[in-house]
């Protein structure tokens, strides 16, 4: 797929359900997907979000992802965007550009209606940590 999408598609509501021994475990919900995204680690978060992103084609990856294999695109499938709450937490991330091959956007802490900028992937996990160390 080689269009972009429009940037309604931006936000992304991420539901913390579990944090035990600093392990993000939940639900991830975007309207250019349908239903939820579940993920049991940070790093299937990682993945999850990117292979969203790569789909939707935006924003538009900077540098081409290195891997031992090729992949095949899936299918576009839209949706509502839903209005879901984590256990833990609730965040929206907007992911903005993707830059040296990390992600800069904002984040919304929405059970505290507090909203941060991250410039790195690290960052953002870093800001919501401190929102569950609350």
């Amino acid at each position: 797929m080689n269009r972009a999408i429009d940037s309604k598609y931006r936000n992304t509501m991420v539901c913390i359900d579990s944090y035990q021994n600093k392990v993000l475990c939940g639900r991830m919900y975007n309207p250019f997907h349908e239903g939820a995204v579940n993920f049991r680690s940070t790093m299937e978060f990682v993945r999850a979000m990117e292979e969203l992103l790569d789909t939707m084609n935006f924003p538009q990856a900077c540098e081409l992802k290195r891997s031992f294999f090729e992949r095949e695109e899936g299918d576009i499938i839209e949706s509502d965007f839903p209005k879901q709450v984590g256990k833990k937490a609730t965040f929206e991330v907007k992911i903005f550009f993707r830059q040296n091959v990390s992600w800069q956007g904002t984040v919304c802490w929405l059970d505290a209606g507090r909203e941060e900028s991250f410039r790195s992937a690290l960052e953002l996990f870093l800001l919501i940590d401190s929102a569950l160390q609350v």
